[in-house]
């Protein structure tokens, strides 16, 4: 609820049997609608010819009617639904990207974000590159075919563009003959695999995915791990494994996942619980009700419940028939739309002590227009509370807050934030307790809320820096 969007979701599916391929990466998508909800794309691999349909808007929006059918059969199909980080949303931006090389066709989808896109750019542009499209996507995609020129595999190719390309990248790829999968280094961004009862080999952003095709979750690909299907089976190259620690974005847990899916090992519904038990234990308050943000304040305000004995009721009703209201890019439109999209229950909140759960805070306007509509409902008190840290800085991983500017937390101080938004009390989740969402300690990416970031931080970071680029290029 408070603007923060991740980048995409990949789906992947390679099969020896007769499935129909385009319709079950639709079904993935569909799963994975939540985490990118601006455009959507589909490619099929009918031994070497590669068919692909793709457009901005939801997936259902993007392949009705007779569209699916058109992507005809296949052995191998790539899947893509897009939040922009960085690039607009413009058509040419949509992924899959398709490339044409000297040896070859190849697919790929992407989620994440390169620290180092800009400078690689730089690099390629210099040496005669001709790019279509205003993503760091499109960079990753010519390295891996430069190295392929060199290499006597797409696997190699991809490994030894590993080498290069720095900061979050989950891939699915798709050659002639080959489905790859690929987790960078530092294990940013979630990505999983499974297998269907005849054998498939399913790649997805998240496990929920998987449970959609009918595949059984078998594991999440390690940090720097790489999986190979092909006619010879499923094999895979850990090469760049534990060279770096891990630094999985721990916002997955918090916010961007959907809550049954299972992230390395570890629920997303029972995390957001135990991050409110632990916000329970650290801001305890005198209250008569808990409500939570829908949706991903829901967990945490129940885990607030079960530790403070104080009961849990829903507060809110939801608008389930908006469908991209919240990735509006302009405040005003943003604003607007939290009355259309929720609407306290009055009969539930009216002259009660509310405990509020939320995810998140980055700007303040969206949770002032929350506690607005909660006051007019005829609440007594609002005690907020944050089922994550202060968010102080950037991030360049795949999140789309790319200036410190924006942020509340480096203006005000938590009083001063409480006062601005129109709460009672405010209490954040400790930096410490986020670190155990999983129960221990398991290797997150804080830098949201510190700026200890694990990369170089690199010198052009707006979220249309390449856009930027083209028109300096052309006034030059």
């Amino acid at each position: 609820m408070n603007s923060i969007h991740e980048e995409c979701g990949v789906f992947g599916i390679y099969s020896t049997a007769d499935d129909d391929l385009a319709a079950l990466t639709y079904y993935g998508l569909y799963a994975l609608q939540h985490r990118g909800q601006e455009s959507a794309g589909i490619a099929v691999n009918d031994d070497g010819v590669f068919r692909c349909i793709k457009g901005e808007g939801l997936v259902s929006e993007v392949f009705s009617g007779n569209k699916l059918q058109s992507l005809g059969t296949g052995h191998i199909a790539v899947g893509h639904v897009r939040y922009a980080t960085t690039g607009s949303n413009a058509a040419q931006n949509i992924q899959p990207l398709l490339v044409n090389h000297h040896k070859g066709r190849m697919a790929m989808c992407h989620n994440g974000n390169l620290s180092n896109s800009y400078l690689l750019r730089t690099r390629l542009e210099e040496n005669g590159a001709i790019f279509h499209t205003t993503t760091d996507s499109e960079v990753i995609s010519y390295m891996i075919v430069q190295e392929r020129l060199r290499q006597g595999s797409i696997e190699k190719a991809v490994s030894a563009a590993m080498d290069t390309i720095e900061g979050a990248y989950s891939l699915v790829i798709c050659s002639p003959q080959k489905l790859i999968a690929v987790r960078d280094p530092h294990g940013f961004r979630p990505l999983c695999y499974g297998v269907t009862d005849n054998g498939s080999v399913v790649f997805a952003s998240e496990s929920c995915a998987l449970d959609a095709v009918g595949a059984k979750l078998v594991r999440d690909l390690c940090p720097g791990e790489m999986a190979i299907v092909d006619k010879n089976g499923l094999r895979f190259d850990t090469t760049h494994c534990g060279k770096v620690p891990k630094h999985f974005c721990v916002f997955e847990y918090i916010y961007f996942a959907r809550p049954d899916s299972v992230i390395d090992g570890a629920s997303v519904s029972l995390c957001r619980q135990r991050a409110g038990r632990f916000l329970a234990k650290e801001h305890p308050v005198d209250a008569d009700i808990v409500i939570g943000v829908p949706d991903s304040g829901l967990e945490a305000a129940i885990g607030y419940s079960y530790e403070s004995g104080i009961p849990y009721a829903i507060g809110f009703t939801k608008n389930k028939y908006i469908a991209r209201t919240f990735i509006t890019p302009g405040q005003g439109s943003r604003e607007a739309g939290v009355g259309i999209k929720l609407n306290p229950i009055r009969e539930i909140v009216r002259d009660k002590r509310v405990v509020l759960i939320d995810d998140s805070i980055v700007r303040g306007t969206t949770c002032r227009r929350i506690a607005d509509l909660l006051w007019q409902a005829g609440v007594r008190e609002i005690h907020m509370r944050v089922s994550a840290p202060p968010f102080v800085a950037p991030c360049y991983y795949g999140t789309d807050i790319d200036s410190a500017d924006v942020l509340i937390a480096n203006r005000m101080r938590v009083d001063e934030i409480a006062k601005e938004i129109g709460v009672t009390s405010l209490g954040y989740l400790s930096i410490e307790n986020v670190r155990l969402l999983t129960g221990t300690d398991s290797g997150f990416c804080t830098a949201c809320f510190g700026g200890n970031y694990p990369t170089a931080i690199p010198d052009k970071t707006a979220k249309n820096r390449f856009e930027t680029k083209i028109s300096e290029q052309q006034k030059g």
